[in-house]
């Protein structure tokens, strides 16, 4: 097959183990850096160009699009659709997962575990908004934040005031989350393939950091999960409609919650934590699949 990598630098970890996986498979393999991609939207013949050439037609297109370019990297994608390209994550599911919010109100319309949440524009009451979610400590998480950054813990109901009201004079979208004290400031990767888990880490955060992200310090090892946190991460994913996906639990005492479901999951700490093959695993996915001439849900439309 014909693959094209949407990726920002060939060099990254995720984006060469996925090319190598492709190649040792017997696979043609592009690296296309998504903000040099133009696209010709006139006609009845959808095209992507670049470097002033027109894309040729691939079989299969892996995005991994970064938060910082989803409005533009989604665009790319649902072009590639429209011309009938098989996206291993779809444009609207790369969307749904990038917005925090609606991707949080889609897990609960499915019943799926997650923190009890608020959410405000300006609220006549922000002691009600805090009290709502079980008071504090509580988590305040900006919709836009990756990577841990943005996301700020407060202790005592007061701090959680001055902290939403600052974040409201900036007039930032945020988020208000019950803080999951016995997970111990852990959380749990789980890493999920076409409907399956195929590996899972626990992320520890760093002394004295509740935050669990490798990026600010922490640290990965295997984990083995239980059959209720297995099934809640792939229906997690259903509801987000990604086929390759991270989905981050907590384990609190009423059970698994989800955090956050990744629709671009870096492969480095999965693959040192677990020892296993997830880019291979991706591109068996694409051949076993159902990657056909306008196979995708979607079609590029919505």
């Amino acid at each position: 097959m014909k693959i094209a990598i949407l990726s920002r630098n060939k060099k990254l970890y995720s984006t060469r183990r996925l090319e190598e996986a492709a190649i040792a498979r017997g696979h043609e393999v592009d690296i296309i850096d998504t903000l040099h991609c133009y696209m010709d939207i006139s006609s009845n013949k959808p095209s992507v160009r670049f470097h002033g050439e027109p894309l040729p037609q691939y079989d299969a297109i892996i995005p991994r699009i970064g938060a910082s370019v989803t409005f533009y990297g989604t665009a790319v994608v649902r072009q590639f659709e429209m011309m009938g390209s098989f996206s291993v994550n779809e444009s609207v599911a790369i969307s749904r997962s990038r917005d925090k919010l609606r991707s949080m109100q889609l897990l609960s319309r499915k019943g799926i575990g997650l923190p009890r949440t608020g959410f405000a524009h300006s609220p006549d009451n922000i002691k009600d908004l805090i009290s709502n979610v079980g008071g504090a400590p509580v988590v305040i998480k900006l919709l836009e934040g990756t990577q841990g950054i943005g996301v700020v813990l407060a202790d005592t109901n007061k701090a959680a005031e001055s902290i939403i009201e600052a974040f409201m004079g900036i007039k930032a979208n945020i988020l208000v989350q019950e803080y999951i004290k016995e997970a111990g400031g852990a959380d749990i990767r789980c890493f999920v393939v076409g409907g399956k888990v195929v590996a899972a880490m626990k992320r520890q955060g760093a002394p004295g950091e509740f935050r669990s992200n490798l990026h600010r310090g922490g640290s990965a090892t295997l984990v083995k999960l239980t059959s209720v946190e297995r099934a809640t991460a792939v229906a997690a994913a259903g509801a987000m409609g990604l086929n390759v996906c991270g989905v981050d639990l907590l384990r609190s005492s009423h059970g698994p919650v989800v955090m956050e479901v990744n629709s671009s999951p870096g492969l480095e700490g999965i693959e040192a934590a677990t020892s296993k093959d997830v880019a291979n695993m991706i591109i068996e996915f694409i051949e076993n699949k159902k990657s056909k001439p306008h196979s995708t849900k979607t079609r590029g439309n919505g």
